[in-house]
């Protein structure tokens, strides 16, 4: 998707981990159009998990692939651009049964409005940022308020506008930090979903930062003038 150096993966991760003192690893992410797009050095993952999970897991160190195969959650892995979404989902009464909408109507009018991949991938490569093999499209950072909040001020210190978090509390790790800067190029930060906080252990004191490989560089070289 972007032209980017993955020599400089270790490096700008090491800026984000040092300069913001996270508590995990900047995560790389990489969409994949067919099988043999995979690199030979990467596994498929061991077992079905949800994204926000594989996520996660990435940013404990774990480096893998998956297809739509190993999605457990379906709407994520159709955000993601690995299948369609289930009739049920689709219509809004997946989620209207869960109690978040008040009906389907205002159901699909938020499934609509969510950032999802254009076209049909095979699956991502997750790795840590550090030790990724892969120019990533997407970079996904696990962080606490405060931290965002010095990645928005890298965003805006050469980009010259406002940073635009676009979320809904659904389907956040896979739309909102994955889908959306990947197929906009530029960065997004959301709150979480009732699924990432639950299967991916995503704590109360954490937002997500999913960010383009696009200006990935320049954010990185603010966020260091403004350390």
């Amino acid at each position: 998707m972007v032209e980017y150096d993955k020599k400089e993966n270790t490096k700008i991760a090491q800026n984000f981990k040092n300069i913001l003192n996270l508590d995990s690893e900047p995560v790389a992410i990489k969409f994949v159009l067919k099988p043999e797009e995979v690199p030979n050095d990467i596994e498929k993952i061991e077992e079905p998990l949800r994204h926000c999970e594989m996520v996660k897991l990435a940013s404990k160190g774990k480096t893998f692939y998956a297809s739509k195969d190993e999605e457990k959650c379906k709407g994520g892995s159709a955000a993601l651009g690995l299948e369609d979404l289930p009739p049920k989902i689709a219509s809004g009464e997946f989620y209207v049964n869960l109690g978040g909408f008040k009906d389907t109507e205002s159901a699909k009018a938020t499934l609509n409005a969510l950032p999802t991949m254009k076209v049909r991938n095979y699956g991502l490569l997750y790795a840590p940022l550090e030790t990724a093999t892969f120019a990533p499209d997407v970079v996904v950072i696990f962080a606490k308020p405060v931290q965002a909040m010095k990645i928005s001020q890298a965003i805006i210190y050469e980009l010259d506008d406002r940073v635009k978090a676009d979320f809904a509390g659904i389907q956040s790790i896979c739309a909102d930090a994955v889908s959306k800067p990947a197929s906009t190029g530029n960065a997004n930060i959301t709150l979480g979903c009732n699924g990432s906080r639950k299967y991916a252990k995503l704590a109360d004191d954490e937002v997500t930062v999913g960010l383009s490989t696009k200006n990935i560089e320049k954010i990185t070289e603010a966020l260091i003038k403004l350390n």
